[in-house]
């Protein structure tokens, strides 16, 4: 009984994180318009001091992308523990086809970005197409609800958090600024440490938090983002049943709301602020500009449909049931809604102003476009299916 019990939770979960993802891709997308929309009006000046105004050393914008961004990074890595224990990654069949399909969804817009940079100031972008706004993929897909099977909704949250922890390798190997060993060493022997605290048997939260807290820190003044802590706490966190017991459970259950509706609204707040230039279609006209939308539009599904097709052909994985190479497709172009991840990674590639606004303004222009088309492909293979 206990097991079905924890079963049962388990598959809430899944629902409620679908709910929230969905939700939570509305209210990102109208922090966004009203961030664009004060940025061009005549409080930009103070919209522009409010996230650049100092507090404790750092600016509230640093505080965001640093701090809050680091509990966003948490659930991340909490959903992912999960997927490991009893989601989709359990099954290393099935597991295969999304981890292949990531990796071909990160690898070819990343080549396509360095193609057109290599040897100039923007080849630091190239990890910028490379990501996946699971928020608005979702969100998406819950307009099409029954017409599309329910397995192509695992496949992209699974696709979706694989990206995600591409995206976190890259920060990590790629975008670490001033090294310091000394503090990086003392993160990691804390890191140590919390997973000897899981091993002991030790589940409380109120343990766990702070040591966590101290671990992200230390990995702040260790030049290695500081995101990072909130993906190792994570894993540090005991699973054990995963039942609503679970000390991962009850925190990734807690962390849905506020991440969703309060974390990822204040960073698009903060950070899709753009005052479009005069000539804002020359911005989207430059290398890394075209790059960044060239990776995300073509890059994104021609990556994940080619590496699921040669995966399937090479019959290392198969297609879920009721998934058809169209809905693939249809994913792939979902896929290429950068978004939240891809504006995150511009702000650690980019200090020059004009690199910054045309790389966010490319985003937004591919994830849109992105997001339209892939709906549009769905929704078209979904009446030709019923036809």
């Amino acid at each position: 009984m206990t097991i079905e019990r924890g079963k049962r939770k388990l598959a809430g979960l899944f629902a409620e994180f679908l709910e929230s993802e969905m939700s939570s891709g509305v209210v990102l997308f109208l922090a966004t318009v009203v961030a664009i929309t004060l940025a061009n009006s005549p409080l930009a000046d103070a919209y522009g001091r409010l996230w650049h105004a100092e507090f404790l050393g750092h600016t509230l914008q640093h505080w965001i992308n640093d701090g809050l961004m680091a509990v966003f990074f948490l659930l991340i890595g909490l959903e992912i523990e999960r997927e490991l224990y009893v989601g989709e990654l359990t099954d290393h069949k099935k597991a295969l086809l999304p981890i292949v399909a990531a990796a071909g969804g990160m690898a070819v817009p990343a080549v396509i970005h360095f193609l057109l940079n290599h040897g100039t100031a923007a080849a630091k972008g190239a990890g910028i197409p490379t990501a996946t706004d699971i928020a608005f993929a979702i969100g998406i897909l819950s307009f099409l609800k029954k017409r599309i099977p329910s397995t192509l909704k695992v496949f992209l949250v699974a696709l979706a958090i694989i990206d995600d922890l591409g995206a976190i390798v890259v920060i990590a190997l790629f975008y670490a600024a001033g090294l310091s060993i000394p503090h990086l060493v003392a993160a990691l022997v804390v890191f140590a440490l919390l997973l000897a605290l899981n091993r002991f048997g030790l589940s409380r939260l109120s343990i766990f938090l702070p040591v966590g807290l101290l671990m992200w820190y230390l990995m702040l003044q260790s030049g290695v983002h500081a995101t990072i802590a909130g993906v190792l706490l994570a894993f540090a966190v005991p699973f054990r049943s995963g039942d609503g017991a679970s000390p991962s459970y009850r925190l990734q259950h807690f962390l849905h709301k506020p991440v969703g509706f309060v974390i990822m609204p204040l960073f698009a707040l903060a950070n899709t602020g753009l005052r479009l230039p005069e000539r804002w279609l020359e911005a989207v006209a430059t290398a890394n500009s075209l790059g960044i939308m060239m990776g995300l539009l073509i890059g994104k599904p021609l990556g994940i449909w080619l590496f699921s097709y040669l995966a399937v052909r090479w019959k290392l994985s198969a297609l879920p049931a009721g998934v058809r190479w169209r809905h693939v497709v249809g994913a792939g172009m979902l896929g290429g809604i950068g978004f939240t991840m891809s504006i995150f990674i511009t702000t650690l590639a980019f200090q020059d102003e004009p690199l910054l606004v045309g790389s966010k303004l490319s985003i937004l222009v591919a994830s849109v476009l992105a997001g339209g088309t892939g709906y549009l492909v769905l929704r078209s293979g979904t009446r030709a299916r019923v036809r």
